[in-house]
């Protein structure tokens, strides 16, 4: 049956959370649906369940349709995979409820919901789990596949913070995945997640944390930073445990900190958060103040402002691509990389942010989960093409593919960390998580998705043959570098 006439069949569930393309409402949620702008596809229906029961619904409905089917979550995402051509995309921005249980605790998200949101209800009781720098990212894309932020080295990853999951499988089941239920597939959850089912519901392990921090915000010119770059790599580990750092080489904000005649100049910053006393961060960030910084910020900042500070260097609708490298030392020829390339950018949105890894990070055994990476990384390098228009963000793709390529003989393997890649390939995705991890992955995808259902994703797939291998997007079929 053709999609278009099987729409007039909808279930009495599904009715009133149906879009069809000429329906009010359809060209916005389509817009919404994915932060990247570079994204043109456009799928056939648009279902926004709110509930469990009606996604449910919707997966056993697309299925019986033979119909392809994406996921949004929270839509933050380079890759655009929420929206295919003449798909069903299933949409739970309607599915953002956060609800904290101090006592316990616990943080009960939906799937739909964005880091904002669990932040500011976190705050309120003087807790927070890690989620992220950006606060409109997912929190089901960010925690599924990994999960970065300010807390990674006081908190390990998102999805080592996870406590359970409510799924829908490919078979329309709702089933919960923690440690006591289900626990192979919670396993798989945490690093290869988008691959399994939908997650509908969240819950998190909170931790104590300041809502009041600390940030030292230091910015060096590309011909000033080779000094300050080599000291910083090797002062950030000394740091006290749990500190917040992230590097970056972007384009200098027009803001009221940042001398006037320094707006939009490219260069290298280095950024330090804790949540201990004043006096003992402004001791922590003195060696970088005594390296010459062009100009600096040191400032308390409420943790809810620090998870929003860099949200206006990736506004909704500009276009993007990325791709990252994990490395194991920041090495003298890496930072000469980095600075020969970073001013190549044509972008002021285009940046380059760096996590240093340590702490919480390393103590959570490789084996443990199915993160694709290895523990033992202490360093991730994102590029990242930024633009609102169609030209620059071109001419910033073949910048990233560049970049990347000159750092690659100093990355640790041949894998990356999947939430920084916006063109995911079977090779690098199977690289990524290690060969034995990578089987483990297909068996259990087999077991919960033998006909590959879930495939718009960094995929996995079934130990079988002859099924949907994971989608290329049109623009980037003919890409310039194998990688």
């Amino acid at each position: 049956m053709a999609l278009d006439g099987a729409t007039t069949q909808l279930p009495d569930s599904l009715a009133g959370i149906t879009l069809r393309p000429d329906d009010a409402g359809f060209a916005d949620a389509r817009a919404a649906a994915v932060w990247n702008g570079d994204i043109t596809r456009h799928p056939a229906l648009i279902m926004q369940p709110t509930s469990s029961a009606q996604v449910a619904d919707a997966v056993a409905f697309v299925r019986a349709q033979g119909a392809d089917l994406t996921v949004r979550g929270g839509g933050h995402s380079f890759a655009g995979n929420a929206v295919a051509d003449g798909a069903v995309m299933i949409d739970l921005s309607r599915l953002n409820e956060v609800r904290v249980d101090p006592e316990a605790r616990r943080a009960y998200v939906g799937g739909g919901a964005a880091w904002a949101a669990v932040d500011a209800a976190n705050a309120e009781h003087g807790l927070a789990v890690v989620g992220g720098t950006i606060s409109h990212t997912g929190v089901a894309g960010l925690t599924l596949s990994g999960g970065m932020g300010w807390l990674t080295n006081a908190q390990g990853l998102s999805s080592d913070n996870l406590l359970a999951a409510t799924v829908v499988t490919a078979d329309g089941r709702t089933v919960t995945a923690s440690e006591g239920e289900n626990t192979e597939l919670f396993w798989a959850l945490r690093g290869a997640g988008t691959n399994f089912g939908i997650v509908t519901e969240f819950v998190f392990q909170l931790h104590e944390v300041n809502p009041m921090a600390n940030l030292g915000l230091f910015f060096w010119r590309p011909e000033d930073a080779r000094e300050p770059l080599r000291f910083a790599r090797d002062y950030v580990f000394e740091l006290p445990a749990g500190t917040g750092v992230l590097m970056a080489g972007l384009s200098a904000p027009p803001a009221p900190f940042v001398p006037a005649e320094y707006h939009g100049l490219t260069g290298i910053a280095v950024m330090i958060v804790s949540w201990d006393s004043a006096e003992e961060h402004a001791a922590a960030v003195q060696p970088l103040r005594d390296r010459g910084p062009l100009f600096e910020l040191v400032t308390p900042i409420p943790y809810v402002a620090l998870q929003q500070m860099l949200d206006e260097s990736a506004p909704w609708g500009a276009r993007g691509y990325e791709k990252a490298l994990n490395l194991m030392e920041l090495s003298d020829g890496a930072i000469d990389v980095v600075l020969e390339w970073l001013p190549l950018k044509t972008s002021p949105l285009s940046f380059m942010p760096v996590f240093p890894l340590s702490g919480a990070f390393h103590e959570v055994d490789d084996k443990a989960t199915a993160f694709g990476g290895s523990r033992a990384t202490r360093w991730v390098i994102n590029v990242a093409a930024i633009a609102r228009d169609a030209d620059t963000v071109a001419r910033d793709r073949t910048w990233v593919r560049d970049f990347i390529d000159a750092l690659r003989p100093y990355a640790s393997d041949e894998g990356t960390y999947l939430n920084f890649l916006a063109d995911a390939d079977e090779d690098r995705v199977r690289s990524s998580y290690g060969e034995a991890k990578y089987r483990r992955l297909a068996a259990l995808k087999t077991e919960w998705d033998p006909d590959n259902v879930f495939h718009h994703n960094p995929n996995i797939r079934p130990d079988g043959a002859g099924l949907p291998a994971p989608r290329q997007a049109p623009e980037e079929a003919a890409p310039l570098h194998t990688t």
